[in-house]
């Protein structure tokens, strides 16, 4: 296996945001949590691309948490890890079975998220990683921010760089200016091997995610300057700051 140079739009997109936001810097230990979707597995091969061509110099490594739910399975990251010839930390941690013990099923994915967080931060500080990136676009952005005010009463959504509460790790969110069709367009057209997500929990039942998800398709099918428009709605609520 070797990598793939990703679209000149999605690498002109992330660059700019990875600019505007200050997310990496010289010398930095970069940690991407890769889940093995589509969108993770797009970012490992931008973040790459950086690497190689970027004029500060930085580390790049990976982990996934595996939360040994049902039938996923992203084990076969292993190998193609390997064959990049990457850095690599595979964590399987029983989530789910830690979640049934202690909270009902609508909270499984927000429990989930929030274990494989603590995992992420004390693997990163394990290895002596300050960063760790992920891979929400803007299209997750644009549904945290309507779940927000439908539902929260306020205007915020993911941040696109901050600083954790111990103040020892920065996040990072290079794919803030993205759309979730590049991705998608891109792992297709590459053939990358996304691990389909298959969680019982996540299809257990309707989410206020994807109520919010179907409401902006519906709504740029209308609109085909939406997300320029919620870009620069967004974008204040973006900046650097403690963790949303």
């Amino acid at each position: 296996m070797s990598f793939i140079k990703p679209p000149k739009t999605l690498l002109r997109q992330v660059g700019r945001a990875i600019t505007d936001f200050n997310m990496i810097r010289e010398g930095d230990r970069i940690m991407l949590g890769l889940s093995g979707g589509k969108d993770s597995l797009s970012l490992l091969h931008i973040l790459h691309h950086f690497q190689r061509h970027a004029p500060i110099h930085f580390e790049l490594a990976a982990m996934t948490v595996d939360p040994m739910a049902g039938d996923f399975d992203p084990s076969p990251m292993i190998p193609y890890l390997k064959s990049l010839g990457v850095e690599y930390h595979y964590r399987k941690e029983p989530i789910m079975e830690m979640a049934q013990k202690h909270m009902g099923k609508p909270s499984y994915c927000s429990f989930c998220s929030r274990i494989k967080r603590g995992i992420m931060y004390s693997t990163a500080r394990d290895h002596k990683f300050n960063v760790i990136a992920l891979a929400q676009h803007l299209d997750d952005l644009a549904e945290s921010f309507l779940m927000s005010a439908f539902h929260g009463g306020k205007l915020k959504t993911m941040k696109a760089h901050y600083i954790n509460d111990d103040g020892d790790l920065r996040i990072i969110r290079p794919l803030v200016y993205a759309r979730e069709r590049q991705t998608r367009a891109f792992s297709e057209t590459s053939e990358l091997p996304i691990i389909p997500d298959s969680c019982p929990a996540c299809f257990s039942m309707p989410t206020q995610r994807q109520h919010m998800k179907e409401l902006l398709a519906d709504e740029e099918q209308l609109n085909k300057t939406l997300f320029k428009s919620l870009l620069t709605t967004l974008k204040p609520l973006m900046s650097e700051g403690k963790p949303e």
